[in-house]
C-alpha cells in the first residue's frame, strides 16, 4: 500500500467506541441526502444556511465582495523564540504529524484534542517522551477544540480532522487570535472559502492549507527550474489525486466512521484537488502574477464503489444503504489569466497505480512525473526522455539542508512543518496564505457544479481582490538562516 494511503487524508482514524452525533449524522443524513447539493449536508457546524450551497454561491462566483480588512499578502508572522502549538485531531494524520512538530527545535506542543480519549492520551505520551511538559488534553466531546483555541499560550492551531469540521475549526482558531493550518481541503463551499479569507484579513491571522505535496523533492526541483526559465514560457501543467482508496474507504477501522466514503454520496466533482493543484499553481505563480480564472469539469459514471461493495461487503452492511454519485474519474481544465491550462484529475474508486501526474510544459520542454522524466531543449533531442536525476543541482535548499528527513511521504511532511515553524520563529512571510488555500480548494464545489451543468465553465473567484497582479515571492525561497 502506498504510504500516501496511510497518512495523507487529514483524518482522525477509526478507534472503536467513538459513536457520536457526528457518526449518526454521517450514517443518516449522508444516505438520505444522496444526490443533493453540498449545502444540504455536512456537519451542523459546517453546513451552509438555506440558499448558500454551491448552486447559490457559484452563480456569482466571479463577483468580488468588498474587503472587510486589509490584505494578508506579504504579511509576516510575529517573530518568537518558541512556537506554541495546539493539535486538533489525533488519528491517522494528526497522530503521525505530531512526531514532526516534536522533532523541530523551538516548537512546543502545548495542547492536544480529540474526542477519542485513547488517541489524545497516546499523543500526550509522545510529548512527554520528547522531553516537553505534559500538554493540556481536551477530550470532552466534539466541541472541546473550542476550549483549546481559547488558551492564551498557543500561537498556532493544527487541524487534522474529518473534512466536515475543517471550516468551523479554522474559523474558531482565528476568532481566538490563533494562526491556523488545516489539512486538505480547508473548506467545501465557496461561501466558506470567502468567509475564511475575510476572517484572516480581519483578525490579521494566517489561515493556511497545509499542502504537503508542494514540498515534495521533485515538485520543489521543478519549481526552481521553472522560475529559472529552463522550461521557457510556461504553457500547461497537470496534477491529480489518482489513488485507489476502495479498500480503505470500506475498512471499518481505518477511518472514524464512513465519513470519507459518504462524500461520494454527496458530490460529483473533484473531492481532493489540492495535491495536484498546489504544486502546479506554484510553478505558474498563481496569485503571484497570474491567477486561476475558470474551471471546466467532466466526470465518468459512478460505478467503482458499488462494484467493490458487491464483491467485498456482506449483506446487511450499512454501506448497502448508500447511493454513490461521485464520478469515478473527474477531469477538470483550469484556465489562467495568462491563458495557461492546468489539468486536474481525481479518481479514488477504481484500480490503478498511485499518481499525482505532476507535469509542467513550456516553450522549451516538459517534465512528467510517475515516473519522473524530462525533455527540455537543448539538453534533449530525438524525442527521447532524459534523466531527471541529472538536475539535482536545482534542488531547493530545504532538500539540500535536510537530505534524509524523517516522517512520511518521502520527507515532504517534515519539510512542510520545518519550513512553517521556521517562518513563525523568524517572523517571515509564510510560503502560502489564505488566498492560496481558497484557490486550491475552489475546484471542490466548482467542479461539482460544472459536471451538473454538463461541463459549463465556472468562474473561480479572485480571492486576492486584485493583489494577484503583483509579483511576489512564494515557495521558491532562500535559506533565511544562511543569508
Amino acid at each position: 500500500m502506498n504510504d500516501a494511503a496511510q497518512q495523507n487524508d487529514g483524518t482522525q482514524g477509526g478507534d472503536e467506541g467513538s459513536m457520536s452525533r457526528r457518526s449518526v449524522l454521517w450514517t443518516t443524513a449522508g444516505v438520505a441526502g444522496a444526490g443533493l447539493g453540498l449545502g444540504a449536508l455536512g456537519s451542523s457546524s459546517a453546513a451552509a444556511a438555506p440558499g448558500q450551497g454551491p448552486e447559490a454561491t457559484a452563480a456569482d462566483g466571479s463577483a468580488t465582495p468588498k474587503r472587510q480588512g486589509r490584505t494578508m499578502v506579504g504579511v509576516p508572522f510575529d517573530r518568537r523564540s518558541t512556537v506554541r502549538v495546539g493539535i486538533v485531531g489525533l488519528g491517522n494524520r494528526g497522530g503521525s504529524m505530531i512526531d514532526l512538530f516534536l522533532a523541530i527545535s523551538g516548537v512546543q506542543v502545548v495542547a492536544v484534542c480529540d474526542p477519542v480519549k485513547a488517541k489524545a492520551q497516546r499523543a500526550a505520551a509522545k510529548v512527554t517522551a520528547a522531553g516537553q511538559p505534559a500538554p493540556a488534553v481536551y477530550t470532552n466531546g466534539e466541541d472541546d477544540y473550542e476550549n483549546l483555541c481559547k488558551r492564551g499560550d498557543i500561537d498556532f492551531v493544527y487541524v487534522a480532522t474529518p473534512w466536515d469540521f475543517h471550516f468551523q475549526m479554522a474559523k474558531t482558531a482565528m476568532l481566538n487570535g490563533k494562526h491556523v493550518g488545516v489539512e486538505c481541503p480547508i473548506a467545501l463551499q465557496l461561501d466558506q472559502l470567502w468567509e475564511l479569507v475575510d476572517l484572516s484579513e480581519r483578525t490579521r491571522r494566517h489561515c493556511m492549507q497545509l499542502e504537503n505535496c508542494c514540498y515534495g523533492k521533485n515538485e520543489m526541483r521543478v519549481l526552481r527550474m521553472a522560475h529559472a526559465g529552463l522550461f521557457g514560457d510556461l504553457l500547461h501543467g497537470a496534477g491529480a489525486y489518482n489513488h485507489d482508496l476502495r479498500g480503505l474507504m470500506f475498512d471499518p477501522d481505518y477511518y472514524e466512521g464512513p465519513w470519507r466514503r459518504l462524500w461520494h454520496t454527496r458530490l460529483r466533482g473533484d473531492l481532493y484537488p489540492n495535491h495536484g493543484f498546489g504544486p502546479v499553481a506554484n510553478y505558474m505563480d498563481i496569485n503571484r502574477g497570474d491567477r486561476a480564472v475558470s474551471i471546466t469539469s467532466v466526470g465518468s459514471p459512478s460505478l467503482g464503489l458499488a462494484e467493490y461493495r458487491e464483491k467485498n461487503m456482506p449483506a446487511g452492511d450499512p454501506s448497502w444503504k448508500e447511493t454513490y454519485i461521485e464520478s469515478d474519474r473527474t477531469i477538470s481544465l483550469v484556465q489562467t489569466a495568462k491563458g495557461r491550462v492546468i489539468r486536474l484529475e481525481h479518481d479514488v474508486s477504481t484500480p490503478h497505480p498511485y499518481s499525482r501526474i505532476n507535469s509542467l510544459g513550456g516553450t522549451k520542454g516538459v517534465f512528467e512525473d510517475y515516473p519522473a522524466r524530462i525533455y527540455i531543449e537543448p539538453d534533449h533531442t530525438n524525442d527521447s526522455w532524459g534523466d531527471f536525476a541529472k538536475y539535482q543541482e536545482w534542488d531547493h535548499w530545504l532538500w539540500k539542508e535536510h537530505a534524509n528527513p524523517p516522517g512520511g511521504h518521502g520527507g515532504m511532511d517534515y519539510m512542510l512543518v520545518f519550513r512553517l515553524m521556521q517562518c513563525m520563529r523568524l517572523g517571515l512571510v509564510p510560503d502560502f496564505d489564505v488566498y492560496d488555500a481558497a484557490t486550491w480548494t475552489s475546484p471542490v464545489p466548482l467542479s461539482h457544479l460544472s459536471i451538473k451543468a454538463k461541463g459549463a465553465p465556472q468562474q473561480i473567484p479572485d480571492f486576492t481582490r486584485g493583489e494577484w497582479k503583483k509579483a511576489r515571492s512564494g515557495m521558491d525561497s532562500e535559506n533565511p538562516e544562511k543569508a
